[in-house]
């Protein structure tokens, strides 16, 4: 499952430059995740990087993109492989 970030999101910075994926970046009005780039840091990291340092948590699975640890491994090596 790919992550989002909510309307809570306060804009901080510090997701951005912990995505191993570039996954993050500022949207129109808070930073938003390409759920295409997001494999929740499998392949890098055993936790998303985003969610360990967002300070309001307001980083979830993204229900309308479920993925499983093997989509997310095969994503993964896919974005490496480019």
């Amino acid at each position: 499952m790919a992550l989002m970030i909510t309307d809570e999101c306060i804009n901080c910075d510090v997701c951005e430059p912990e995505c191993p994926n570039n996954a993050i970046s500022p949207g129109d009005e808070i930073y938003v995740i390409d759920h295409n780039r997001c494999t929740e840091c499998v392949g890098h990291y055993d936790e998303p990087q985003c969610v360990a340092v967002c300070p309001v948590d307001c980083i979830p699975k993204d229900p309308t993109h479920t993925e499983t640890k093997e989509q997310l491994q095969l994503k993964y090596e896919k974005l490496m492989a480019q």
